[in-house]
């Protein structure tokens, strides 16, 4: 790209943010330079100022140093010491309704600051109040998912962090809140709230080689791994283990009738020689299902 393009470009970003126009020639490569120069250190002047969200979103991602942050914060007037919890949020796409149902259910005045990530994701920082715990961000987390489902008519899968005790911490509450969405639409993908401490044994599996992941399914499976199972079979399967392996239960909550329930997991046996009537062979079945919808995603 010539002089001319970037300044070109860097005119226009000064014009997004800051909503000033402004012509500027260069004679030479060296004036263009230096324009060049001035004009990207407005923006950033300008950004630090008067922009919280770029500042958070460059705090989230790992672009400020630690050194930065108190001093950035106090410029933006947020406070750098105050507790609070991330809140990260996903769906297909996030649009601008989405965005007004959260500003509704915190208004300026909580304090809370509402962070667009992508379009498909959205971080919300709020403060922890008193009186409050860690066990309080589940209920404020189903509250944020029911909300935007019924008045979006939005699927938002959603996770949360630790109790930050400073700025200092979004960094790595943000690595832990993206972990758990990750691993939750891997692996819990009929849940819709992901605790980053709840992850069990889904993040075990996404943190393992996909070679021990494959010699772990032919230990089980041997040669012929199946590459996937349909969904009616998941279902049965995962409502089976819901109800602790009862098989009445289940086939009352299915409206399905005992002996095709039965015959189900008869085909299941059949398929890959594992009794899910047994603990030992459901809690088999179930490790290996996992490991493979993660070596289907790994390959995707």
């Amino acid at each position: 790209m010539d002089h001319t393009q970037e300044l070109a470009k860097a005119l226009a970003e000064l014009k997004r943010i800051t909503g000033v126009t402004m012509n500027v020639t260069a004679g030479s490569s060296e004036e263009a330079e230096q324009a060049l120069t001035q004009i990207r250190c407005l923006c950033t002047a300008y950004k630090e100022k008067y922009n919280k969200t770029d500042f958070l979103q460059g705090l989230m991602t790992g672009g400020i140093p630690a050194y930065d942050i108190a001093e950035r914060a106090a410029r933006l007037h947020i406070n750098p010491d105050e507790q609070r919890v991330l809140f990260l949020l996903e769906a297909k796409h996030i649009d601008e309704t989405v965005g007004e149902i959260l500003k509704s259910m915190f208004p300026p005045q909580t304090k809370t600051y509402l962070v667009p990530v992508n379009e498909n994701s959205f971080a919300v920082l709020r403060p922890v109040r008193p009186g409050e715990s860690g066990a309080d961000s589940r209920g404020i987390a189903r509250t944020i998912v029911d909300t935007l489902n019924t008045e979006a008519l939005a699927k938002v899968q959603l996770s949360y962090s630790f109790i930050l005790d400073s700025l200092t911490d979004l960094p790595e509450a943000f690595r832990e809140t993206s972990l758990a969405l990750r691993v939750g639409r891997l692996f819990y993908s009929e849940q819709t709230i992901f605790p980053y401490n709840e992850l069990g044994i889904g993040r075990l599996i996404y943190q393992l080689p996909v070679s021990l992941c494959e010699n772990f399914l032919k230990e089980i499976f041997g040669s012929d791994i199946p590459e996937s199972f349909d969904d009616e079979t998941l279902g049965t399967v995962n409502r089976f283990f819901q109800n602790n392996l009862n098989i009445a239960e289940t086939s009352r909550q299915l409206h399905m009738h005992r002996n095709t329930l039965i015959y189900r997991l008869e085909q299941i046996e059949k398929r890959t020689g594992l009794d899910i009537r047994l603990f030992e062979d459901a809690m088999t079945f179930k490790i290996a299902i996992m490991v493979l919808n993660y070596l289907q995603a790994e390959r995707n």
